[in-house]
């Protein structure tokens, strides 16, 4: 695929506008002016849109294609929910409105939605109380970790430590660090978090536990009940990962069976937009003991009816984000929730399980399932038996999946399975997706065994064709042409 650049051609031009008659040179400063023009490529209007409508045909998108990324539950998001995040009501007053005198007056319907936002949160999870600013899942981790902190300090507890299980997310432990505990690991035991190995390192300086339920191999906690017991003992919290909250929504609420924290990501589980840069949203959960830490301007109800942003937290852990948080991807969860209702909300859990299990089927004949039983959401399958009989690894069947079309699955997460292939199909993706996606996928193990070299090269069709990801990421190149 060409560059703009490598197009250019001298004197080519497409319509422009007139120049400014203000120039730049009279406003700002010597230092910060060029000392030479930029050099921009030289095309004409036809060349610059086909240019651009040619590299977005190589786009891969949720609205168009199948994403089987375990862990990372991308599903489809409805399209109703931006045409309420638009509406001119949300979209024009100024986001300092609120926070200026008398300024509520003229910004109830979006303080209301906030509150109301919160309280369906707080339903839905069994929390007393919740925080909409957090702006990204792994924000919303570091605000849980920072009430963690701010609870145990004003306890006056020295506690030092957070326990994170081996099959963690990976910013579980960075978000622990940069509250500043010390992260101690512990290994599963059958695919779980071990009792036992969590006892031999629980003492008074363990501030919490982090973990998700299920975990990233798709298993539910069964040991639960036993988890929060010890926590208890010495006063360590409880920290849900909300990366998986897709599997039990409607079905568990998280803090009625004992967590105590927890931050949510609503691109995964609420149908608001995954990736791209942000901007995302992480509301985090407390039960009422944390509640007095929570970030400051919270929207609040008052004994009139009336909606204002509470500022009156002196034990606030303070602003996470700037205003609000992400108020519009906020708008997005709302409209979700409103649209589906509690029982809708269930169903999709519902679905999102069945067709784990009937992905999980179909495969176990055909690669190796480390822990082949009912799982949730999503599971674990391993290329480890097909690389000993073989050589092809779960790279060579990912590579070829994206020949055939598809999107590969999350390939080495989590860590303690070797050649580890994680799945997760969503709610949203019906049986025949899934069956022309497990039928590509079958034929690929199938050829590999018959003909490994056929894999190790590929993929033969795409723009970009098997790489050195090791040697790209570290001595990257940027050219005219790939």
């Amino acid at each position: 695929m060409k560059t703009i650049f490598s197009q250019s051609v001298a004197g080519r031009t497409a319509c422009l506008p007139p120049m400014p008659e203000e120039r730049a040179e009279r406003f700002l400063p010597k230092e910060l002016m060029r000392a030479k023009r930029p050099v921009l490529p030289e095309v004409s209007e036809l060349d610059v849109v086909r240019h651009f409508t040619k590299l977005s045909t190589f786009n891969y998108g949720v609205d168009s294609n199948f994403y089987p990324l375990g862990s990372c539950t991308m599903k489809y998001n409805p399209k109703y929910t931006e045409y309420i995040a638009a509406l001119p009501g949300y979209t024009t007053p100024h986001p300092a409105l609120a926070q200026l005198p008398k300024g509520a007056q003229y910004t109830q319907g979006s303080l209301e939605t906030m509150y109301e936002a919160e309280q369906m949160l707080c339903e839905l999870t069994g929390m007393d109380a919740f925080t909409s600013q957090p702006m990204a899942g792994a924000n919303g981790e570091l605000t849980g970790a920072l009430v963690i902190a701010a609870y145990h300090k004003d306890k006056g507890n020295k506690k030092t430590k957070i326990i994170c299980p081996d099959a963690a997310h990976g910013t579980n432990p960075a978000s622990a660090v940069l509250a500043g505990f010390e992260v101690v690991n512990i290994e599963s035991k059958d695919g779980m978090v071990d009792p036992e190995a969590l006892e031999a390192v629980l003492d008074d300086d363990v501030a919490a536990v982090m973990m998700t339920c299920p975990n990233t191999l798709g298993l539910f906690e069964n040991h639960l009940p036993a988890i929060v017991e010890k926590l208890r003992k010495v006063d360590a919290l409880l920290y849900y990962d909300g990366a998986n909250f897709n599997a039990i929504m409607g079905k568990m609420r998280i803090g009625d069976v004992g967590f105590d924290v927890v931050h949510l990501n609503v691109h995964k589980t609420l149908g608001t937009p995954h990736g791209g840069g942000g901007p995302g949203a992480g509301p985090v959960g407390v039960c009422s003991r944390l509640e007095p830490y929570l970030p400051n301007h919270r929207p609040a109800k008052a004994d009139d009816g009336t909606f204002y942003l509470d500022t009156d937290n002196p034990k606030s852990i303070g602003h996470m984000s700037p205003f609000y948080g992400s108020f519009a991807v906020m708008l997005k969860a709302f409209a979700y929730m409103v649209r589906l209702g509690g029982e809708g909300l269930t169903r999709a859990t519902e679905r999102a399980v069945l067709n784990a299990n009937y992905m999980r089927k179909r495969l176990e004949n055909h690669l190796y399932i480390p822990y082949d039983r009912i799982c949730m959401h999503e599971f674990v399958a391993s290329a480890s038996k097909l690389h000993d009989e073989c050589g092809v690894r779960a790279l060579d069947i990912a590579k070829g999946l994206l020949e055939k079309g598809h999107h590969a699955p999350t390939i080495y997460f989590p860590l303690i399975v070797k050649e580890c292939l994680m799945f997760e199909p969503t709610e949203t993706e019906s049986k025949e997706t899934l069956d022309g996606f497990l039928d590509d996928l079958i034929e690929i193990i199938e050829a590999g065994k018959k003909d490994p070299e056929s894999l190790f090269s590929a993929p033969h069709n795409t723009p970009v064709r098997r790489l050195d990801e090791t040697k790209a990421a570290r001595e990257m190149v940027l050219t005219d042409e790939v």
